[in-house]
């Protein structure tokens, strides 16, 4: 087991520890710059959803995962993304402004949005913005003059001051890069006292306020800032799929996103884009898992939500923690065998819970 012996105070935020993490992250690093020589047409376009999907997954994670504040609607900020940018990039706009512009607009919606997050939490914040992507969905699709409506929208390419971005490699280039700028900003977002805010809200509240965090201020902001990573990704998502329509922003992918989160481990950034990889990887296996099942079964049209309700719920009763918590669980039984014990992670949780003023 590894055992960091620090010698000054700036080691407890650096955002590499070790040596390791140095390594494995440089690896990962590289292996992404040259996926594009080394993956096919297809799944470089997967990995690019991946990553587009894991800018939308590290803004609901700041809002559900360290504040607390759960969302049934955030497709609608992917929506409100995907349309400014697509509308402004066909006035002319370059990239960059465009993309800017849109995670500005998104997060004023955020901050709209987090209102009723100031009263209400829980299954009510859940019904609010629920109803606010209903309200999102069906603007878009009246809207006709801005947004096309129901007939949809073409999405122009990507012109960053002249340099077009017309092929998969060039595009997946671009979202690689703003994943990475994006998770190096919350990152660092985390580990400022705004960060620690929000991780004392979503412990508790009652204990928050005591401390002089103002709830309705770091609410408001951690809306603010998950809408606008979430305008970003839908920024990059129109550009990924070239058309937009307004079913493609509706409850379901609401349910997709926040499924996403919750697979991947909530409260942690890693989780963000394993939930991402596996909201993408899932439909190609359950396509391939259809020739072995009965045709009764493999043709039913309601299959791939069965498959996500189940592994929805087997995550919740087995392993809460997500995907990186099971990897969390792995890496320790390495590091400590054969010394590791089963009830290590269950006291650890049953102490979080005694901890907490509730």
């Amino acid at each position: 087991m590894r055992f960091v012996f620090k010698t000054r105070y700036d080691q407890d935020i650096d955002l590499v520890r070790h040596g390791g993490h140095r390594f494995w992250y440089s690896a990962l690093a590289l292996a992404l710059v040259l996926a594009p020589w080394s993956l096919p047409e297809y799944w470089l376009a997967q990995l690019t959803f991946i990553l587009i999907y894991g800018i939308v997954g590290v803004g609901l994670m700041v809002l559900a995962g360290y504040t607390g504040l759960f969302s049934l609607g955030h497709a609608a900020f992917l929506g409100v993304g995907a349309y400014t940018h697509t509308v402004l990039a066909a006035m002319g706009w370059p990239f960059p402004l465009s993309l800017a512009a849109a995670a500005a607009l998104s997060a004023a919606v955020g901050a709209v949005v987090g209102l009723p997050a100031l009263r209400v939490k829980g299954i009510y914040l859940g019904i609010a913005t629920l109803a606010f992507g209903f309200i999102v969905e069906e603007g878009l699709a009246r809207w006709e003059s801005v947004t096309g409506g129901n007939a949809g929208k073409v999405v122009p390419g990507v012109d960053v001051f002249g340099w077009k971005a017309d092929t998969g490699e060039s595009f997946y280039y671009v979202c690689l890069v703003c994943a990475v700028a994006c998770t190096l900003a919350v990152l660092n977002l985390l580990r400022s006292p705004t960060g620690r805010a929000f991780v004392a809200i979503r412990d508790s509240e009652v204990s928050a306020q005591s401390m002089g965090i103002h709830l309705a201020r770091y609410k408001t902001m951690s809306f603010m800032i998950s809408a606008a990573l979430a305008g970003i990704g839908g920024a990059l998502y129109a550009h990924q799929i070239r058309f937009l329509s307004p079913d493609q922003f509706g409850i379901i992918q609401s349910i997709d996103l926040l499924l996403m989160v919750v697979i991947g481990g909530l409260g942690s950034i890693h989780g963000a884009f394993l939930g991402a990889a596996f909201l993408i990887s899932m439909p190609q296996v359950i396509s391939l898992g259809k020739d072995f099942l009965p045709s009764a079964i493999g043709q039913a049209p309601g299959l791939q939500a069965v498959v996500y309700g189940v592994v929805l719920i087997a995550f919740v009763l087995f392993e809460p923690m997500g995907l990186y918590g099971r990897w969390l669980k792995i890496r320790t039984w390495f590091q400590l065998f054969p010394f590791y014990r089963r009830g290590l992670f269950r006291r650890q949780k049953a102490f979080q819970k005694s901890d907490r003023l509730r």
